[in-house]
């Protein structure tokens, strides 16, 4: 119950707060590129069930059918606006209503598509499908800067798979074992910390960012 009031608590205020800035991306979209404003994408959460997941379009229109699951830094795919969305991680502003609906949490494993989740060891998988996906967790901060990893691979999906995927599973699984509403509020420290790093800095010194994904 104290996981789900900070949910809904913090996503509001995220979603106030950030008012003009989602007004703002949603209006640079719009006049940047054809299409729609908002990115919506099945995604596996809590037990296995389905949900749309949303967030500000950084892709040409598409995209997901022109090109491999994961994005590179240097996809060509990804439009003018959608370079200064995705640095700074305001493309994932929306998913704070899905927060709100009740798909996804604040803190949590992130929600992959179902060609990724049936890689899973099953004893993975049933874990980490064991609580609700989230926005942001121990794997997003530490792969933070996958997309200029991915960028540099001959073949981005093949490392995603064979490196990258099992390692982010591995602080998945640490999370689920480990959770705690004091761990979930250091993680959303972390985090701040890193995306106002990256605005101050432009770049954040890091291990490894990932279509439209």
């Amino acid at each position: 119950m104290l996981k789900r009031a900070f949910d809904i608590v913090f996503a509001l205020c995220a979603l106030l707060i950030s008012a003009p800035v989602l007004v703002a991306a949603a209006l640079w979209i719009k006049l940047d590129s054809r299409g729609p404003i908002l990115f919506r994408q099945e995604r596996v959460g809590l037990r296995g069930r389905t949900f749309a997941i949303y967030k500000f379009r950084t892709m040409r229109v598409g995209a997901a059918e022109d090109g491999p699951q994961i994005t590179a830094e240097s996809d060509l795919r990804i439009t003018r606006a959608g370079v200064l969305l995705r640095k700074y991680k305001l493309d994932e502003l929306p998913q704070f209503v899905n927060v709100l609906i009740g798909d996804m949490s604040v803190v949590g494993p992130r929600p992959e598509v179902s060609r990724y989740i049936a890689l899973y060891p099953g004893e993975a998988r049933d874990l980490i499908l064991s609580v609700r996906p989230g926005i942001t967790d121990l794997a997003s901060i530490a792969y933070r800067d996958e997309g200029a990893v991915l960028a540099a691979a001959e073949d981005p999906e093949e490392l995603y798979v064979r490196e990258i995927l099992p390692a982010k599973l591995e602080h998945c699984c640490q999370y689920v074992r480990k959770r705690s509403f004091w761990l979930d509020l250091v993680i959303v420290w972390r985090t701040a910390r890193v995306v106002l790093s990256r605005t101050a800095e432009g770049e954040v010194p890091g291990r490894r960012k990932g279509a439209e994904r």
